[in-house]
């Protein structure tokens, strides 16, 4: 009887151990996943990731925006060097006095002050087109202020004044083939009232 007992003890053991390991496996596996694909600028913008809605509101818009960009991930880097949650190029982050790409990776805080700095400037260079082209219909899209805010941090607010100013005629296709108009149609609607007009905001 002795031995019928540690015998099934031990199949259960062993059992338990199976199932242990198959279950660390699937979890180094899903950790694996998630480092060699982080989606780069590439990735986010050739395929239709279904953007989390969080509501209409700035913060809504941000992280919608942040989504698009990188799936939300602070540390990304895309093949083409840009940086972070919101996919800054180094030129941007001059702009604003960052410097150090490494402490801007590993910095939240900062990619988020960065992102609202960036929203507040492309306001200020847009703010006459703003006031002339929120409510009317381009191409079919309705624009809408956030729409213009979201395509700015795509293509430059040069590029989306040309685009407005034009009537739709002078388009912009970044090198993943994301484009100007798409920005406006999928990131219209949202309340970007919080973002001030500021041709040098800072940090």
């Amino acid at each position: 009887m002795k031995k019928v007992i540690i015998f099934f003890s031990l199949l259960i053991l062993g059992i338990a151990i199976s199932s242990f390991s198959k279950d660390k496996k699937i979890e180094n596996d899903n950790i694996s996943i998630g480092i060699s694909s982080v989606p780069s600028k590439e990735d986010s913008h050739n395929q239709n990731y279904n953007i989390p809605f969080t509501g209409n509101s700035f913060n809504g818009f941000k992280e919608a925006v942040g989504y698009k960009e990188s799936q939300g991930n602070y540390n990304v880097v895309n093949t083409l060097g840009y940086l972070g949650k919101y996919q800054f190029g180094k030129s941007t982050l001059k702009r604003f006095k960052i410097h150090d790409t490494h402490l801007f990776l590993n910095t939240p805080e900062l990619q988020e002050d960065a992102f609202i700095a960036l929203c507040s400037v492309n306001k200020w260079i847009l703010r006459k087109d703003i006031k002339r082209s929120v409510g009317k219909k381009i191409n079919g899209i309705k624009i809408t202020e956030s729409g213009i805010l979201a395509a700015a941090h795509l293509s430059g607010a040069g590029n989306v004044k040309k685009y407005l100013r034009s009537n739709g005629v002078e388009r912009f296709e970044d090198a993943y083939g994301s484009t100007i108009q798409h920005y406006l149609k999928q990131f219209s609607g949202y309340n970007t009232a919080f973002i001030e007009a500021n041709k040098k905001p800072v940090l």
